[in-house]
C-alpha cells in the first residue's frame, strides 16, 4: 500500500483519492504544486497530510499565502529544489554539469545574462558561508531547516559526497541576524529570472475551481 501519493494539481480529483483512502489503498494525500486555494478547497474533501513545494533562498512567493495556508489547516511542507536547482552547491559551474536533456536548461534563472547577475548572489552566499565554517549548499540548506520542524527539505543527491555535504547542513545554526542578512541577499529584487519556463503548470497558472463547487469532507 503506498503510505503517501503526492498529487499533481493536473491529475485525479481529491475525491477519487479518498475514495483510495478508505478502501485501504492509500494511507495519506498529498498535493504538489498547489496554490493556497486548492489547498483549502481539497483539504475540505479529505485532510491533506503535506505539500510539495519548491522553496528555497530565493524561491520565497510560497511564503505569502501557501505557507500560511498549510499551517493554519496542519499540513506538512515538502520542500523541493531547496538548493535552487543545484545553484547554491556549485553557482555558475552547474550549468556546465547540465546533461543533453537536462530541465534546467530552460530555467530562466540560468540562462545567459541571467546567470551572471545572479552569480553575484551566489558569491555574498559563499562569503557568508566561509565566515559561518560551511559550504553555500550547507548554509541554504541550514536556512531551509531553520524555517521550521513542519518542513522537510528534500535536495537532489546522486553523489555521496553531495549526500554527505547535506547531512553537515544540519550542524549548521543560524542567529536571527543570520537569517536577516541570508534573506537580503536572495530577496525577490536581487534574483533575476524567473524559477521555471513559461509554459510550465505551476501553482501560479493552474486554476482553482469557484467556490461554489466546493465540498465539505464528511
Amino acid at each position: 500500500m503506498p503510505l503517501l501519493v503526492f498529487l499533481d494539481i493536473s491529475s485525479l480529483k481529491i475525491g477519487e483519492l479518498k475514495k483510495l483512502v478508505e478502501e485501504g489503498k492509500v494511507k495519506y494525500i498529498g498535493l504538489s504544486e498547489a496554490s493556497a486555494l486548492t489547498i483549502r478547497r481539497a483539504h475540505a474533501v479529505h485532510p491533506i497530510t503535506a505539500v510539495q513545494l519548491e522553496w528555497s533562498l530565493w524561491t520565497r512567493d510560497v511564503e505569502e499565502e501557501i505557507i500560511p495556508t498549510c499551517r493554519e489547516l496542519g499540513i506538512g511542507i515538502v520542500a523541493y529544489s531547496p538548493l535552487g536547482r543545484g545553484f547554491f552547491s556549485s553557482g555558475p559551474k552547474v550549468v556546465e554539469t547540465f546533461s543533453g536533456g537536462d530541465f534546467r536548461k530552460l530555467v530562466p534563472r540560468l540562462q545567459p545574462g541571467n546567470l551572471e547577475h545572479n552569480t553575484r548572489l551566489f558569491e555574498r552566499v559563499k562569503d557568508m558561508a566561509n565566515r559561518k565554517g560551511c559550504t553555500p549548499s550547507q548554509l541554504a540548506l541550514a536556512w531551509v531547516h531553520h524555517q521550521g520542524s513542519d518542513v522537510c527539505p528534500i535536495p537532489g543527491t546522486t553523489k555521496i559526497e553531495n549526500f554527505n555535504d547535506n547531512i553537515g547542513a544540519l550542524s549548521v545554526k543560524l542567529t536571527k541576524e543570520d537569517t536577516v542578512e541570508l534573506e537580503s541577499i536572495a530577496s525577490a529584487d536581487a534574483v533575476k529570472g524567473s524559477r521555471c519556463p513559461t509554459d510550465m503548470k505551476t501553482w501560479e497558472t493552474s486554476d482553482t475551481p469557484p467556490l461554489s463547487t466546493w465540498k465539505a469532507a464528511a
